[in-house]
This record gives structure tokens, sequence and C-alpha cells, in this order.
């Protein structure tokens, strides 16, 4: 069975060495102490450890199951799911006067990454409830937010989020899900939403379904879609709960991973629902869910590769197989371990560069939603919503990869179920997909964010990236990651002159070249945490450290990302500046 370890130290070094949380002037950072973050990260590392990872090959095995219209978890969820409402990790940054703790939301990712990377499957329950929460938060009255987030902060009640249906999943205009205005201010809702992570379980007394849908009579296409609160059961002006509502269980999807979690089919049939925001402005309050949810998808990305790559290593090591070129190692054995040979390493350094780098990138991004929230900063809030496409489109392939390279360290023993490799490759392929997929990241990227605010925000990222490297320039400990990121921020800019030149003549020029700028950003935007974590390192050497060894270590991996993974954006460049013509060269009818 695989096993999980959280990775407190690392979290650590990136909060206290890299962000210097408690140091920020961001409101509630200074409580972010070492010591407090340590005895959080610990706690939600047993938890995570002792608790989740060993249910997730039980999930994966058994899945959910529908059963005289009832959702039933697999075994040991309900119980498991106890645990993490009591210990309050599910408000851990919710508001206080909720039940929430009010922690930054930096903190919260943290957490995050280690329920998801110990067991992705259950940690969704809890995850959507709070990307629910945060929409309800935000757009709700002063009534929907009293009745509904004190259960949701707890978990006693969960969420979810209806967008998708039969015909329409990224075109959301073509939907059909109609609600119907109703004399006493409620809807009446109709139709099918489908792929409804957690759409329903046996793990809350009521799931608070938001549902978008079209009133009659509005605007055609995406303006005329609305959002709606939709609970399981009505809830009485007590607050007790009421009678069962008008939606029901159609089916648990059959898919390829993410077994432990109900994704459902969800028929709406005259169901009571309450206008969450605004008439025809559902996606206004929709995007306040998506965003977070964007981002805690990019972090399942990263978890899937550090609790696979944390498998891989101990096999590598473990595993006797062939002999090191330059001298046998291991001389009172048949083999020497696979971890001396060469290719084994490059794919290791892969994952343990890619996941380090992730990390803090994730995290960093997670302390522009804090600036942006907490401080009311509009350019970290236009940072981070830059940055959204990247950390979910760059870091769900990237992370998926290196499930799949982690797989293939065990070679054979991989690919069968014995030692359950496959599972994070399976879990993993989802976040590719759902909250927008990954092609459709690119887009809104290139698309959109670029040109946001007259381009002031990816300018301000070239500042950020310039600034950096004109600091640091004369430090000789840095060079090898000053110069990789000067020559990786140099091709990105080239990118965004290719697309000024020749999109708007040609929007395909731009459009074909998507992918590869996403991919382009990401590279650069992990260079950059490369660079900050190496300065972060050498300084602590310098200052003198009981633990030189992590630092060193840190250093090296940093080095081979700057030599090994950066220079992809010379190959991204390339292929953006060939230009839409070999794209689309093909009539459709010869495909």
């Amino acid at each position: 069975m695989p096993v999980y370890n959280a990775p407190v130290k690392d979290m650590q070094f990136v909060l206290h060495d890299v962000l210097n949380v408690s140091e920020s002037d961001i409101p509630g950072y200074a409580d972010l102490e070492m010591d407090f973050t340590n005895a959080v990260l610990e706690e939600a590392g047993k938890l995570t450890s002792e608790v989740l990872a060993p249910l997730n090959v039980v999930g994966d095995q058994e899945g959910c199951r529908l059963e005289n219209g009832i959702v039933y978890t697999p075994t040991g969820f309900k119980e498991a799911f106890e645990q993490v409402k009591e210990g309050g990790w599910t408000g851990l940054d919710m508001p206080e006067e909720y039940g929430g703790q009010n922690m930054p939301y930096v903190l919260g990712t943290a957490v995050g990454e280690m329920f998801s990377g110990s067991n992705q499957a259950f940690t969704m329950y809890q995850g959507l409830t709070h990307g629910a929460a945060a929409a309800i938060l935000a757009h709700g009255t002063d009534d929907q937010k009293n009745t509904y987030l004190p259960n949701m902060v707890s978990c006693e009640w969960t969420g979810t989020m209806n967008l998708t249906e039969p015909h329409c999943g990224t075109d959301l205009g073509l939907m059909r899900t109609k609600a119907e205005p109703q004399a006493d201010g409620s809807y009446k809702v109709t139709g099918q939403k489908i792929f409804i992570s957690a759409g329903d379980h046996d793990m809350a007394d009521n799931v608070i379904h938001l549902v978008l849908a079209k009133i009659p009579g509005g605007p055609d296409g995406i303006k005329g879609v609305s959002l709606f609160i939709v609970p399981k059961f009505n809830v009485n002006e007590d607050g007790s709960l009421g009678a069962r509502n008008g939606v029901s269980v159609g089916a648990i999807e059959k898919k390829m991973g993410i077994h432990g979690n109900s994704t459902c089919v969800l028929n709406y049939d005259d169901a009571t629902g309450y206008l969450l925001g605004e008439e025809h402005k559902g996606m206004r309050a929709m995007f306040t869910m998506m965003n977070e949810a964007r981002l805690g998808v990019g972090m399942q990305g990263l978890s899937a590769a550090e609790a696979a790559y944390q498998n891989a290593v101990e096999y590598a090591k473990d595993r006797l197989q062939g002999r090191d070129v330059t001298g046998v190692k291991n001389p009172d054995g048949p083999a020497d371990p696979l971890i001396v040979h060469p290719d084994i390493r490059r794919s290791l350094m892969d994952q343990k560069s890619f996941i380090e780098g992730a990390r803090a990138f994730i995290l960093w991004g997670a302390s522009l939603i804090d600036q942006a929230h907490r401080a009311q900063d509009k350019d970290a809030d236009g940072l981070v919503s830059l940055m959204t496409p990247v950390i979910k489109g760059f870091l769900t392939d990237e992370g998926y990869d290196m499930t799949v390279q982690a797989q293939q360290v065990y070679g054979g023993h991989g690919y069968i179920e014995e030692h359950g490799m496959s599972q994070f490759t399976r879990d993993a392929r989802i976040a590719m997909i759902y909250e927008g997929a990954n092609g459709v990241q690119a887009l809104d990227l290139v698309g959109r964010k670029l040109a946001q605010d007259g381009g002031k925000h990816v300018m301000a990222f070239f500042d950020l990236v310039k600034t950096f490297c004109k600091e640091n320039g004369d430090d000789e400990a840095l060079k090898d990651f000053i110069e990789p990121l000067k020559a990786a921020s140099k091709d990105l800019q080239a990118a965004g002159m290719y697309f000024m030149q020749n999109g708007m003549k040609n929007p395909n020029n731009a459009l074909s070249g998507s992918y590869d700028f996403m991919h382009m950003f990401g590279h650069v935007c992990l260079g950059l945490m490369w660079a900050r974590m190496a300065k972060a390192a050498t300084s602590a050497l310098a200052a003198g450290t009981s633990d030189a060894a992590f630092y060193e270590t840190k250093l090296t991996t940093g080095r081979y990302y700057m030599a090994r993974r950066l220079p992809a954006t010379a190959l991204h460049l390339s292929r953006i500046q060939s230009g839409a013509d070999t794209v689309m060269a093909l009539d459709a009818q010869a495909f």
C-alpha cells in the first residue's frame, strides 16, 4: 500500500524562508510565527498520513454506490469525515462569525495540499463545500449567509457547484436548466446537471447545491445565466431541516479515477431555489467559486505528484536492478538499487524539482489572494487573476506527467495494482479537465488575461522578474539561477510580442500558441520561485545553520530545474512563432 508523509519541513521553508509570512504587513500574517504554523502543519500531517492516506486505496477499490436513492461513500470515509470536522479543519480560513478560524488562506492552502495529497477523492467533499461557502459569503444576502454558512463551514452540510449539462460543458450559454420565478421570491428549478463532484453522499445532513440556470425571458446565451442556492433538504425558518427538495441522484458516474468521490448526475424537478447574487449575473458569482477552485485544482496536480514521488523514491532505493556503470555500489547484493542509474535520477529530479517549485508557486499565489482580500490590494488581485490559468493548467499538466514518471520508476510493478501507483495517475488525470479544461485555461490566459487592464498585470510580472534579477545579478552564488531566469523571461516576452504583432490580423496565430504560452509562463514562474528559494537557501547557509544539508539539497535541486527544465521556454517560443498555418492547414474533412 502506498504511503504519504506530509512535507511539513518544505512547507515551513517556503512560508518562512521564502515568503517571510510572519514579517508581512498583510492583516493576520503577524500571527503566522514559525512555532504556530509548525503546530498546525504537524497536526494536519498526522491526520492526513494516519487517517486519510490509508483510506485512499479503500476509496479507489470500493467507490461510491447508489442504493434506493441514497449515495453511500466507501468504508471509513464517514468516520474520517467526523474526525476532520471535529478538528475544525473545514473552516480553517473561514470567518469566525460563521464558525471558522479566520486563518490566512496561505495556511489553509498548505494544509489543503496535505489533505489532497493523502486522499484527493475524500478531500473534494470539503473542498467543494469551501468553494460554495465562499460564493455565498461573497454574493449572498445576510439571511442566506446566516442560514447556510455556519453549517457549511463546519461541514455539517456540504456544498457543490452545478454547471455542466449533457449537451454543454465549456459553452454554458447553451444550458437548458430553467428557474421559474415564484410569488414568494423563490424559484422552481428544473433540468439535469452532470459530472457533479460530491453531488450527494451519506456524510452530511444536507447538501447545498449552487446551480446555474436561466430565468425565462432573460438575455440569450451566457448573459442570461443566473446562480441559485438549491438545498437537498429545504431549510425551515428556525434552521431545522424540512422536506426533501425536488433534487435527486440519477446516477453515479463511472470514471477513470477519484472513485471515492461521488460524481453524480443530478435531476432537478421543480426544486425550490433561491437567487444568489443578481439576476442574469450568475457567472460573476460562480467565478468567485471557480477562481478559488482552480487554484485548488492546481494544488491537486502538485499533491498527486508529491504523493507519487514519495513512493517512487522509496522503491528506487529498495529495488535491486543492474549495476552502476561507474562501479558497484552494493557489493553484498546481487545488484545495485535503481537509484544509482542516471535515467532514474533524471526522472526523480524532474519530479522533485517540479514539486518543490510548484509548492512555492502555489503558496505565493495563495499569499497574493490574502493580499488582495485582506489588504484590498487590487494589484495583487490582478496579478493572481493572471496567474490562475497558469496555476491550474500548467501545474495539473505537469503534475500528471510526474505521476506517470513515478509510475515508470516501478516498471511493470507500476502498471499492476499491487503497489497502488496507477491510482495516483488515474486520480491526477481529472485535474487537467475539471474546473475548465486546460485548453480553455490557455485560451483564457492569452485571449483575456494578458490584455486585462491594458496589460498592466503581465507587465507587473515582467517587472517583478526584472527587478529580482537586477537586485541579485551581482551575487555569484545565484548566477546559476539569474541567467537562466533572464533567458526564459525574454522568451516569454518575445512570445507576448509575437501575439501583439500577429494576433490581431489573424487571431489563430495567438490561439494556436496559447497552450505553449501557458506552459512557457508556468516554467518562468517556477524559475522565479527557484531563484527566490535559492536566495533564501544561500542566505541561510551564509548565516550559519544547523541543517546545512537541507539548504544544499535545495540549491542542487534548483540548479537542476534551471539547467534541465527551464530551457523548455525556447522550444515553446519556437512553436508559437511558427504561427497558425501548419495548425490550421488541413481541411476539417481531411482528419
